[in-house]
């Protein structure tokens, strides 16, 4: 379908994936969770000659943003969130930045909401479905591309099943509800591709939760 998901590793405090969602027709593409290095963020744009029309995060943990104000600058694009996010991005201790003495808060940010479609410019058929999947955090969202087969999960999953729940704000209860009611309810082999792990995909999730439930 013309699309293709490239992932980086950027290293900050924590190894974090971010993530290009391209349009291999137009080159144009979505930038998803830049959390440090923004310099590795502009070698990989400019040398593939691509136009980021958007900077999309998954949650406003400081790791997944650490690199949104200066990438936004260079590129001159919009940043997109959940609405619940207004809370993580303007509160070092809510975004965790402040535990690791570099206090983060990211500010102008536009919002959209579960079930909206973020939608590629330039004549291409690229989209992404917002998932809505608190737990995490209240603000997690994934971003499911049905033509490709793949959604941007965050820290919602991991390689291993599903993401941690431990920091401020997190509800395992609510994770529990989100992975069955959004991600378990996608097709088999949508690989969901994580914030800090090698991808899985819904039905070694689905196992994964089955491990979970029969420990407990």
């Amino acid at each position: 379908m013309g699309v293709q998901v490239r992932p980086l590793l950027a290293r900050g405090v924590f190894a974090t994936y971010g993530y290009f969602v391209v349009d291999e027709v137009t080159r144009h593409a979505f930038l998803i969770d830049p959390g440090a290095q923004a310099n590795l963020f502009l070698r990989a744009v400019r040398g593939h000659q691509w136009t980021v029309e958007a900077i999309v995060l998954t949650h406003g943990h400081f790791d997944h943003v650490g690199a949104v104000d200066e990438l936004r600058a260079a590129l001159g694009v919009p940043v997109l969130a959940h609405a619940e996010s207004k809370r993580y991005l303007g509160d070092p201790d809510l975004n965790l930045s402040a535990a690791h003495g570099a206090p983060l808060r990211v500010r102008g940010v536009e919002n959209f909401q579960h079930g909206d479609r973020l939608a590629l410019g330039e004549g291409s058929s690229v989209e992404l479905e917002v998932l809505h999947v608190p737990g995490h955090t209240d603000d997690s969202c994934a971003f499911y591309c049905e033509q490709a087969g793949f959604a941007v999960v965050g820290d919602t999953v991991y390689e291993g099943g599903p993401g941690l729940t431990i920091f401020p704000t997190g509800d395992a209860g609510k994770l529990r509800e989100s992975l069955e009611t959004r991600l378990l309810t996608l097709p088999d082999g949508t690989e969901l591709l994580s914030g800090h792990s090698l991808p899985i995909t819904v039905a070694r999730l689905r196992r994964a939760v089955r491990r979970c439930d029969a420990a407990e």
